[in-house]
């Protein structure tokens, strides 16, 4: 049977396991009615995934049983509440509760994790104890609670954990791209001085040799030739004579 058929049913316990039928519905109530409000804190003691968790508080919401109020004005951050739908579901948590005490599987003579009073009457609430009669339902704010020391040093081992989880997550990535960019640097380095070496020195870029003496090049000098007239060629006295006699 489908989510949406079991909330069609006209048995009233299908219709309400249609909305908090698993566990993590509950583990949000259970939550929430601690005073535990915001998303992160959620999912520490929940253990669950930002998606799951982010799709049973969308689902609480559609179904009027809790609602979400901005708690910051400079970020779109929210907090949690029950709504009076929602804080009537305390008396199913504390049925759970009740059966837990007697069928949960630790020893009889357990400190419960949250120990509670009934504040009208100062009763203590153990596996036996029934809810008065009358017009209001139960409710978590008519008890007094106590968290024992086990169950206060096992949520903050879990706070613990789950801020570990995300520190590695961030700074993974920041780790491995430092790493890169160092490789990728020492690679280019490698590659340059390579290429240098390969490239082959121009003679006016090679540095003197201390003491000695460098040729300067020669100057090419133009030289223009002027064309001269051929020279006369003197007669001969023998011929010099014949024109006298």
């Amino acid at each position: 049977m489908s989510w949406d058929a079991t909330s069609e049913s006209v048995c009233d316990i299908a219709r309400g396991l249609s909305v908090f039928g698993d566990r993590w519905t509950l583990l949000i109530m259970r939550e929430i009615s601690m005073g535990v409000r915001r998303f992160e804190d959620i999912q520490a003691q929940t253990g669950m995934s930002s998606n799951l968790l982010s799709m049973r508080l969308k689902r609480l919401e559609e179904d009027e049983v809790i609602e979400r109020r901005q708690y910051s004005s400079h970020s779109n951050r929210f907090e949690y509440y029950a709504t009076q739908k929602g804080k009537e579901l305390d008396g199913v948590l504390l049925a759970i509760r009740a059966w837990a005490l007697r069928w949960g599987g630790l020893p009889a003579d357990a400190e419960p994790a949250v120990a509670l009073v009934y504040r009208k009457t100062g009763e203590t609430i153990d596996a036996l104890w029934q809810v008065p009669r009358g017009k209001k339902p139960f409710s978590f704010a008519d008890t007094e609670s106590k968290i024992s020391k086990a169950f206060a040093k096992e949520r903050e081992a879990r706070v613990a954990a789950f801020r570990a989880s995300r520190g590695k997550s961030v700074d993974k990535p920041e780790q491995k791209s430092s790493a890169a960019a160092k490789s990728a640097a020492t690679l280019a380095k490698k590659t340059a001085a390579n290429a240098a070496s390969k490239t082959p020195r121009r003679m006016a870029d090679a540095p003197a040799k201390p003491g000695l003496k460098t040729a300067k090049p020669a100057s090419k000098k133009v030289e223009l030739t002027i064309a001269r007239p051929p020279a006369r060629k003197k007669a001969s006295p023998i011929k010099k004579a014949s024109k006298a006699a």
